[in-house]
């Protein structure tokens, strides 16, 4: 009898263009080893994308605001950084280590949101040719925060790390959809509603299907709450309609799969959410809700202790004017 010959999918239109994109920038994008490229402290998740995974703690003198992702990515012509770290000094190393990934000039630094460990990196790369690049209500959001951004830096990281930090608003701004050309590559910027932040920008490479979501996905590292719990919920799934082979989020490991990373987030705040709404239906306190609020995700995140109480406050503010 015949052997009849397993099925193979017909890759679609849009595998074919990326296929063929990512043929053209191969020969010409820099390459390093995975051992060096570890040894400098960045991973390539995908051509041309370098991730370097913050640490799970508070700012403190020592990881000197090294807390949150950041990310270089490579065209045939320019780079982009997505996020710059949490003060000067570590600004300053992860720009000495995209140095070394690559000799195409850094085009772009693109803030994913307003948070202090996302944005105060950005004065090491203030150089002529430079764009930075934010959601159009990152300026007002760094304005209003910018004393107390600046001072509570300081303190946590030293002098010696926060000399030469200093807020960096964007030049460039997103309304709605911008697309930024490193070279044989797109990067597709889509400004986000209220959510995590009120200017929570997400980005999106066509070359290798990789969509960067700053700190709409935290994984391991509970999120945090500085914007809308309502909207986080309501955004949670738009977000999961987009399309992408993998996923980074603005806290955890360098890559995931995509939409399942995003679960564990909407979990909690699902719980969160539900929680407060009954306390308040039951006439309690927001300190009663502080004390007991969301405690089943309890051992499922780290800092829980160090964030939690503040998203409860949040979630009940919010939502007792339901």
């Amino acid at each position: 009898m015949p052997q009849i010959p397993p099925f193979e999918a017909k890759p679609s239109r849009k595998d074919f263009l990326r296929g063929a994109t990512l043929a053209a920038l191969l020969p010409l994008l820099p390459r390093i080893s995975h051992a060096e490229a570890e040894r400098i402290g960045v991973i390539e998740i995908a051509p041309g994308i370098f991730v370097h995974v913050g640490k799970y703690e508070l700012v403190n003198s020592e990881n000197r605001g090294d807390i949150s992702n950041a990310i270089c990515i490579v065209g045939t012509s320019a780079a982009a950084v997505i996020d710059t770290s949490g003060s000067y000094a570590a600004g300053k190393d992860l720009r000495e280590t995209i140095g070394k990934i690559t000799d195409k000039p850094i085009r772009y630094v693109i803030n994913t949101h307003m948070h202090p460990d996302h944005v105060m990196g950005n004065a090491a790369f203030k150089s002529p040719g430079i764009e930075f690049v934010g959601h159009h209500k990152l300026p007002a959001a760094l304005y209003a925060r910018k004393e107390s951004y600046l001072a509570n830096a300081h303190a946590r990281v030293g002098d010696a790390a926060f000399a030469g930090t200093e807020i960096i608003p964007p030049t460039l701004l997103v309304n709605d959809s911008l697309d930024l050309d490193l070279g044989g590559r797109t990067l597709t910027l889509k400004a986000r509603p209220t959510a995590h932040t009120d200017n929570d920008l997400t980005i999106f490479d066509s070359a290798t299907g990789t969509f960067f979501l700053g700190d709409l996905l935290f994984s391991d590292h509970i999120p945090t709450l500085d914007g809308s719990i309502v909207g986080w919920l309501n955004l949670i799934p738009e977000l999961k309609q987009e399309t992408a082979e993998r996923a980074v989020p603005g806290h955890g490991p360098k890559t995931m799969a995509w939409p399942d990373a995003i679960a564990p987030v909407e979990r909690y705040l699902n719980v969160l959410a539900g929680d407060v709404r009954r306390m308040i239906k039951d006439g309690k306190t927001i300190e009663e809700a502080v004390a007991t609020a969301g405690q089943s995700e309890r051992g499922k995140w780290a800092l829980f202790d160090e964030h939690h109480p503040r998203n409860v406050t949040a979630a009940f503010t919010e939502l007792e004017w339901e």
